[in-house]
This record gives structure tokens, C-alpha cells and sequence, in this order.
């Protein structure tokens, strides 16, 4: 494996992130996030109706910082790429490419990225290239990659579709989610690594794909009983994600009315939730967005 190394900070402990660092309110949502159209083209759009591009390509093993800044992707010739402020940086090389599920994650601070690598590891790096790649255990689990806010947990989905495993970057050990026989997607970890947002296959929906979805129906199990908790919202769901500091937000689908059934401007609704289940916003997506997945939601 080929590693570009520049002298800078240590990464060591620094991936988990002190609890009492999220103990403050946290301000409201402005109702920026990071879309992807089709194509691979990955968007910011900002609380001032504006869209900025992140970046475009054609590998579809690709994630979005959690400040909506910055984005990771993996290409077909297994190179880490990182691009921020227009200029693009391989971090990593010799990583397995065109694997859609192969997905990088970023830390909720949006200064590290976590990736699988050869054998089932997980390893994380800095995004700036500042150190060299650190190990931070062996998991089945390396599909559609999940960390939590804390920064001590990842979780991910075998390569075949048939578990859920939690990694402990602390301890470097893993668990299996119980009850899970098939899935298909990992959106994110609850704060503390207990909870995740995943989706199951449905209709006969095949695992070969195993792309980044437009929209899902969510799911929220417990780690590791594999207990499946009632959402929040009622309505149709087609996403949901949780933020690094426990808050939750899920995508409800434009509601179609009878003048206007298809309707260009329809939008889908953002409701957000604290841990104990209570409303605390409703913002209304961009309509432009309406058919484009939800990568990250910016806090």
C-alpha cells in the first residue's frame, strides 16, 4: 500500500471525542445538507437557497463531511481521494476499488476518515494527509461504513449482505447485531454507538447493487439485541440520520395533493427529533433535491 505522509499532528486518541464536548444545545438546523445526483455528483445546498458542487466522479464508494465542506471517495484504481476548497488529494492508494459498497465515512468533526481496507480492517487518517493511517480493528462489517458521533464505534454490513457488526475502536473488538439475516444499507450511529439507522431489503430488492440508495425505508435497531424501535415520525419515511450530537432526523416524502399531484416545486420535509423522541423543527428540502439522495445533513 502506497501512503503519502506529511508531518503534522498525531492522530492517537483524538478519534474519540469527550462527551461533555457535546453537552450545549445545539443550535437549530439551517437546513443545509449534501445531495448526490445521478452521476455521482455530490452538492451542497445551503439555508440561502444556494447550491455549491463538492465534487463529481465516476467511483460510487464516496462520502460527504459532516460540515458539508468536503468530500472522500474511493476510485476504481483504490485511491483515497479527499477534495476540499476546489483542489483534490489522494491520501491512500492501494485500497480496493470498484466496490460500491465500500463506502469511506468521516469522524463527526470532519477531520478524519475511517475505510476498509485489505482483510476486513478498518483504518483512519487524517483528511490533510498529516499522518499515517492508524488501525482501528477487524470487522465483517465494512459496507456502507457508520461512525458514531463519540467517535468510538463503526458499523457497517458484510460484503454479502447477511449481518450487521459494531467495531470498538477503543478496544478493537466487535459484535454481531443479532437478528439481522439480510440487509442492505447502514446510514448512520446513534451518539453513543448504540443505535443505527439501516434498511432491509424489500420487494425482492437484490443485495448486488449495493450502491448508495435514493431513498430507503427506515430502520432502527438496537446494538447489539438487534431490537427494532418505532420511529418517531408518521407518514412515509425515505431516510433518516442521525447527527454527531444525537439528534435525529428523518426524510419524509412530498405528500401528493389532488391539484397537484406532481407538482415540480413539491419538496420533501426534514423532521428533527431529540434522543427522547420529541419534535424539535420541520424544514422544508429544496424541491430541487426531491429525487436526489440525502448524503449528510449539516449541523
Amino acid at each position: 500500500m502506497k501512503i503519502r505522509v506529511v508531518t503534522g499532528v498525531v492522530l492517537g486518541a483524538a478519534l474519540v471525542v469527550p462527551s461533555a464536548a457535546w453537552a450545549a444545545p445545539a443550535p437549530d438546523l439551517s437546513g443545509a445538507a449534501v445531495y448526490v445526483a445521478a452521476g455521482n455528483q455530490l452538492s451542497r445546498y445551503t439555508a440561502g437557497g444556494e447550491w455549491h458542487q463538492l465534487a463529481s466522479f465516476g467511483a460510487a464508494q464516496f462520502a460527504a463531511s459532516p460540515d458539508g465542506t468536503k468530500a472522500a471517495w474511493i476510485t476504481e484504481s483504490g485511491n483515497l481521494n479527499i477534495r476540499e476548497r476546489g483542489k483534490t488529494s489522494t491520501i491512500v492508494s492501494g485500497l480496493q476499488g470498484s466496490t460500491p459498497c465500500l463506502t469511506p465515512v468521516w469522524s463527526a468533526d470532519s477531520t478524519k476518515v475511517a475505510y476498509p481496507s485489505a482483510n476486513g480492517t478498518i483504518t483512519a487518517v487524517r483528511a490533510d494527509g498529516s499522518n499515517a493511517p492508524r488501525k482501528l480493528g477487524v470487522s465483517k462489517g465494512v459496507c456502507h461504513l457508520a461512525w458514531s458521533g463519540n467517535g468510538r464505534y463503526l458499523a457497517g454490513y458484510t460484503t454479502t449482505g447477511d449481518g450487521l457488526y459494531r467495531l470498538d475502536s477503543k478496544t478493537g473488538k466487535t459484535v454481531m447485531v443479532k437478528g439481522v439475516k439480510s440487509i442492505s444499507h447502514v446510514q448512520s450511529l446513534s451518539h453513543d454507538g448504540t443505535k443505527a439507522v439501516v434498511a432491509f431489503p424489500e420487494n425482492g430488492q437484490a443485495l448486488s447493487a449495493r450502491t448508495w440508495p435514493t431513498t430507503f425505508k427506515p430502520v432502527i435497531v438496537q446494538i447489539p439485541s438487534g431490537k427494532r424501535l418505532k420511529l418517531p415520525a408518521k407518514g412515509n419515511a425515505i431516510g433518516a440520520y442521525y447527527l454527531p450530537d444525537g439528534r435525529l432526523v428523518m426524510r419524509m416524502a412530498a405528500a401528493p395533493t389532488r391539484s397537484r399531484p406532481a407538482a415540480a416545486h413539491a419538496h420533501n420535509t426534514l423532521v428533527v427529533f431529540d434522543g427522547a423522541g420529541n419534535e424539535l423543527q420541520r424544514l422544508a428540502e429544496p424541491p430541487k433535491a426531491k429525487n436526489q439522495a440525502l448524503l449528510q445533513v449539516v449541523s
